[in-house]
C-alpha cells in the first residue's frame, strides 16, 4: 500500500515566451500599487505629527478684505422723468 502513493513533485510546464513578460508585469504592478498605498499613508502620518506640534498659529487673526461689488448691467439707475402722453 505504501508503494501506491506517489510523492514526486507535479510536473509544471515551462513558461512560454509571453508568460514571462506577463509574470514580470504583474510583479511590477504589485510593487507600484504598494508604493501608491504608502504614498497615501505617509502624508497622513506626517499631518498627525504636524498637528501635535504647530509651529505657526493658524491664520484666524488675518482679516480678509471684502471684495468690491460691481454693479451689474441689469441694475441701471431708472429715469426719474415722467412719461409723456
Amino acid at each position: 500500500m505504501a508503494s501506491d502513493l506517489d510523492f514526486s513533485p507535479p510536473e509544471v510546464p515551462k513558461p512560454t515566451f509571453l508568460e514571462n513578460p506577463l509574470q514580470y508585469g504583474l510583479f511590477l504592478g504589485a510593487i507600484f500599487q504598494l508604493i501608491c498605498v504608502l504614498a497615501l499613508i505617509i502624508p497622513i502620518l506626517k499631518s498627525h505629527e504636524a498637528d501635535a506640534e504647530p509651529s505657526e498659529p493658524r491664520s484666524a487673526d488675518v482679516t480678509r478684505k471684502p471684495k468690491a461689488t460691481v454693479p451689474s448691467v441689469n441694475n441701471r439707475p431708472k429715469k426719474e422723468t415722467k412719461k409723456q402722453r
